[in-house]
């Protein structure tokens, strides 16, 4: 489970910014809270702002560091490859001189909950436009006191402390170490059980942009694992589905041969029955609503992290969906016994309703405001005090106090003067 994300230096983020999912000492919803290594985790952070206010950067910065230790491997030694793959730059806060050519920093704390003695990970590296500045890996015992290295290395001290491994493992580390390669995607791809348990533990999540037009058509493409072949499968899909769409009863698959078997392709058609009840007819499942679409393709990944306990990270969950099945899929993840393996939710969202809806902890809920100098802050409601200095009580209408400004993190609205004729 992810204890906390800190990032540094990434788009709109200069500062050190931190998104902490570690459950604060407040009283509501303790049923949301899930305790394991000695830590009280929650299982969802929603984000809200205005537009460019860098709620999306939010997610972006997690992606890029989930997506940096999938791929670093592929970036270092042979030129035809790093040209052919291309080496991820970070994109740091462009306006401030000194920090437009420094590092971005990237951090995660971690649980490892199916370790008996429930170790926490925090694994981190800094990276700028030639490759890996610095990178680190430590771990804790619940019962201990204090976390101990695993290794360490530093380009610009030239420091490279493998101590976590067996002479025989550091060697084989040292040779194959490009500098925009990553000691835990190295380590994975030679099998070294520390480092790849961080990989997979990466590789456990799953990312999702619906604000972004391309990504947004690709997910509409997506079908679950076997959904052509095992009934069974499309029978989960159409119960998950009929949760909020019952006029859709059954699927059905077919198969367009190509002149290979690698070229078939699968067409999915939606059944409804007849309004006079005589019968049943079929349409193309891209000519179902937006909102349908959305959640076809989201079920695979919810299905997959509910089962590993993994993180599912939505950019904008409230488009094309209606508030209350926002909040249906939200609770999904503070219903123990449908999420028995703790994952977690990270979103982001307009809807304010979601705030008024009794249903977040004050910690579940943060904000992200961009100062007029263009630095973007990220903040909690639970850590929100207002100009008197006071915190937020959990009687207060969120939605309301949102709306009225009072939390900050809306768009400062003006007409649009330009079409006032002179």
């Amino acid at each position: 489970m992810l204890l906390q994300f800190n990032f540094k230096n990434y788009k709109s983020f200069r500062d050190d910014t931190t998104l902490d999912l570690t459950a604060t000492k407040i009283s509501e919803f303790d049923k949301h809270i899930i305790k394991t290594g000695g830590e009280q985790v929650l299982p969802i952070a929603a984000i809200f702002g205005a537009n460019a206010s860098g709620k999306s950067n939010v997610i972006e910065a997690f992606r890029y560091m989930h997506e940096y230790v999938m791929d670093s491997l592929n970036y270092g030694g042979d030129t035809s490859k790093k040209e052919k793959d291309g080496f991820v730059k970070p994109t740091p806060f462009l306006f401030d001189n000194d920090t437009k050519d420094a590092e971005s920093v990237f951090e995660v704390y971690f649980i490892d909950f199916s370790d008996s003695k429930e170790k926490t990970y925090n694994y981190g590296f800094s990276i700028d436009t030639v490759g890996v500045v610095e990178e680190w890996l430590n771990v804790k015992s619940k019962t201990a006191k204090e976390a101990s290295r695993i290794f360490y290395r530093n380009r610009n001290t030239g420091e490279l402390d493998l101590t976590g491994f067996t002479n025989k493992v550091k060697d084989n580390l040292i040779i194959a170490l490009e500098k925009e390669t990553l000691l835990v995607s190295l380590g994975a791809k030679l099998k070294v059980d520390k480092l790849k348990f961080v990989r997979d533990w990466f590789m456990n999540n799953e990312f999702a942009n619906f604000g972004q037009p391309v990504e947004n058509f690709f997910l509409s493409q997506l079908i679950s694992e076997d959904f052509a072949e095992d009934e069974n499968v499309r029978k989960k899909v159409l119960k998950y589905l009929s949760s909020f769409d019952e006029s859709i009863v059954d699927f059905k698959v077919e198969t367009i041969r190509g002149e290979k078997e690698e070229d078939d392709r699968i067409k999915i058609f939606a059944v409804h029955q007849m309004v006079d009840g005589t019968g049943f007819a079929s349409i193309p499942l891209q000519h179902e609503s937006a909102g349908t679409l959305k959640m076809f393709a989201l079920y695979p990944w919810v299905e997959e992290v509910l089962s590993i306990g993994g993180i599912l990270v939505i950019d904008e969950l409230n488009a094309k969906l209606h508030p209350l099945l926002v909040r249906v899929f939200s609770q999904t993840f503070l219903n123990k016994e449908l999420n028995p393996n703790n994952a977690q939710l990270i979103f982001t969202t307009h809807d304010s309703w979601q705030l008024n809806a009794n249903l977040l902890r004050r910690d579940e809920i943060w904000f992200t405001e961009k100062q007029a100098n263009g630095i973007s802050q990220l903040y909690s409601l639970a850590d929100f005090v207002d100009e008197d200095g006071v915190k937020i009580r959990k009687d207060e209408n969120y939605e309301k106090n949102y709306l009225l400004g009072k939390y900050g993190a809306i768009p400062t609205l003006k007409y649009f003067d330009l079409f006032k004729e002179e």
